[in-house]
């Protein structure tokens, strides 16, 4: 039988059979909880939600990381808690300034429940955020993994905070094999990381754990830089790279799309997106499997936009989660400054000051471009 040492208090021998009956002992998870928290302790980074306990900051932070970089999220956050430093100021705020400041972290609807979760925990809470993970999940915008994460640093409730890094760490300690997009295994990896909570410290252990999946656990793994291989089942069957397993997403649609830059003297057009994707936010007209400047001059007829048009200024690209826009940037010519209800007409200090995503920076910086150079007649 083959066997494995590994530098474990008091030279414990682990043979492969073992090492696999030995998952559910209290003494395996204690050296493996101490093994990740020494990690931790030595290599965290020093991000600036780290150290707080504050319910308000910590839930802020945690809603920010939701899909996006932590280093993105780091100058976000600081500046997210000047411009709105308590649940109470983040309730009273304006939609459009909350998104304004999320502007450029994406997925826009984290700002607005945000916003909706602050008005509750400030109103019927009294500014209270629970220390309960239930409760916390029946506030508006909170999951399993952000209730966790807040229960767990900001109260230091014994419960697991299970992102896509952390589920892939479990997936891989453990030896999950099947697809955890089946909703049996993602109990499974629920179970299994509840099952690997130290009884203190929980905050930080679910920190280093997310940690350890967002630098080494990563989906092509660094398994040599790992400080708690000797604990993991995918590393002694050499198939880490292949956890977890989940089903393959379908291909992202690509979409040619037109951006109309309207332009009537000093000022370009704008409108307030209803729809789901980008609600709230403030874009350029914009026409899905439109690709010609005749077709996108028809389209804005229909919103009774009478406009000329003069040049193509660029094309750009965003990838959503499921599409892809490939858009060309159109510019057109107004005769008059009338438009349908709920759309504006911005010069460039309201240009600025409204919320745009991400998808439209290129149509804006064209657009900032052309009013830059618009000089009225009186000061001419």
């Amino acid at each position: 039988m083959q066997v494995f040492t590994y530098f474990l208090p008091h030279s414990i021998v682990i043979s492969n059979s073992f090492h696999i009956l030995a998952f559910h002992t209290p003494w395996y998870n204690d050296f493996m909880q101490q093994a990740l928290l020494t990690w931790y302790d030595q290599v965290k980074r020093p991000l600036p939600w780290r150290g707080t306990a504050d319910p308000y900051a910590v839930w802020v932070s945690e809603i920010m990381l939701q899909q996006t970089r932590a280093e993105t999220v780091s100058g976000y956050y600081v500046r997210f808690l000047e411009r709105f430093p308590s649940v109470h100021a983040l309730a009273a705020a304006d939609e459009q300034d909350v998104l304004k400041a999320w502007e450029g972290l994406g997925y826009y609807s984290r700002a607005r429940n945000l916003k909706k979760c602050a008005e509750v925990v400030s109103g019927a809470l009294c500014g209270v955020f629970p220390g309960d993970v239930d409760a916390l999940r029946k506030l508006p915008g909170i999951g399993a993994y952000t209730a966790g994460a807040v229960a767990s640093i900001a109260f230091g409730i014994r419960t697991p905070a299970v992102d896509g890094n952390v589920e892939r760490v479990v997936a891989r300690l453990r030896g999950v094999r099947e697809d955890v997009g089946i909703p049996s295994v993602k109990r499974l990896i629920q179970w299994e990381a509840e099952e690997l909570m130290p009884a203190d410290r929980c905050g930080d252990f679910n920190q280093a754990m997310m940690e350890l999946g967002a630098r080494v656990c990563q989906p092509v793994s660094r398994c040599e830089a790992c400080p708690v291989r000797q604990f993991c089942d995918a590393y002694e069957a050499g198939d880490a790279d292949a956890l977890p397993v989940k089903q393959r997403k379908a291909p992202q649609r690509v979409i040619p799309r037109a951006i109309a830059l309207v332009f009537h003297e000093g000022t370009v057009l704008l409108h307030r997106r209803e729809e789901r994707l980008l609600q709230g936010m403030w874009c350029f007209p914009g026409f899905d499997h439109v690709d010609t400047p005749g077709e996108a001059a028809k389209q804005l007829k229909k919103l009774d936009i009478d406009a000329v048009y003069t040049e193509t200024v660029g094309n750009a690209r965003h990838v959503f989660t499921h599409i892809i826009w490939e858009m060309t940037l159109m510019a057109f010519r107004a005769e008059t400054r009338v438009a349908p209800e709920g759309w504006l007409w911005t010069d460039l200090d309201t240009l600025a000051s409204l919320p745009l995503p991400t998808a439209t920076k290129a149509a804006q910086r064209a657009a900032v471009e052309r009013l830059s150079q618009f000089v009225p007649d009186l000061l001419a």
